[in-house]
């Protein structure tokens, strides 16, 4: 028989991505360096998020949340899951296009009737 968890309400499960023992420049953190906010992968999203447009989150999106109200599920052996509220999640990690620099995306406004042509005027 095949379990599965489906997170109930405002719930997201989250895999939590693997701690890094050492960044990008090289520096070894020691083992109990806490770091407010994690990373990890969305495994299932509740049914009320996935109707709820306020939220732009899919699964197996990579989210930043924090680890404060999440719950620990012990469902998987050599896996970290969390059931985390959709509220301690402030950042979903998105790709866009072949870019060098960072790009900023600002969400459009349909009542605004401002009109740029090709030329950026």
């Amino acid at each position: 028989m095949n379990e599965s968890v489906e997170p109930l309400g405002r719930r997201l499960l989250i895999r939590k991505d693997e701690s890094r023992q050492k960044t990008r420049g090289g520096i070894v953190l020691p083992d109990k360096a806490e770091i407010p906010t994690i990373t990890g992968r969305i495994v299932e999203v509740s049914a009320q998020i996935e109707r709820d447009q306020d939220f732009p989150v899919r699964k197996y999106d990579k989210v930043l949340f924090h680890p404060k109200n999440a719950i620990p599920v012990d469902f998987e052996a050599d896996n970290l899951l969390f059931v985390v509220p959709i509220e301690d999640v402030v950042a979903v990690f998105r790709k866009i296009g072949k870019s060098k620099g960072p790009k900023v995306v600002a969400d459009s406004d349909p009542d605004d009737k401002t009109d740029f042509d090709e030329e950026g005027s």
